[in-house]
């Protein structure tokens, strides 16, 4: 049987910490729950195409998502979208329609509550 391992990359081991503390600090079950999902091993971890963000989203929502976004799929409305990565595709398309791409540290930065955010995945 093999052990479970978790993260192996090393920014995504200091992602986890920073989120877990920011959750423990600002009292934000938000940010628990992304480290939580991008602790799980990769075949686990969450990979999104804009098809879906399109489907569940309204125009300028703020979503997380504790993954990959790819770009299968057309986004036409604007959004915030923060993830671990975005494929090349995935920040043409989102750039076409003004969508922001940002990373899950440029989020926590930013001063949210947690309230308004939606992880999707």
């Amino acid at each position: 049987m093999a052990t479970r391992t978790g993260a192996t990359n090393d920014g995504m081991k200091t992602l986890i910490v920073e989120l877990l503390k920011k959750a423990s600090t600002d009292k934000i079950p938000l940010w628990k729950r992304v480290a939580s999902d991008l602790s799980k091993p990769t075949r686990q971890r969450r990979i999104v195409n804009l098809s879906r963000i399109n489907r569940f989203t309204k125009e300028n929502e703020t979503i997380v998502v504790p993954g990959k976004v790819l770009g299968d799929g057309l986004l036409d409305h604007k959004v915030t979208v923060a993830a671990f990565s975005f494929s090349q595709n995935a920040i043409d398309k989102m750039t076409k329609v003004q969508a922001k791409a940002i990373s899950i540290n440029e989020l926590m930065k930013e001063d949210i509550k947690g309230k308004k955010v939606k992880i999707i995945g």
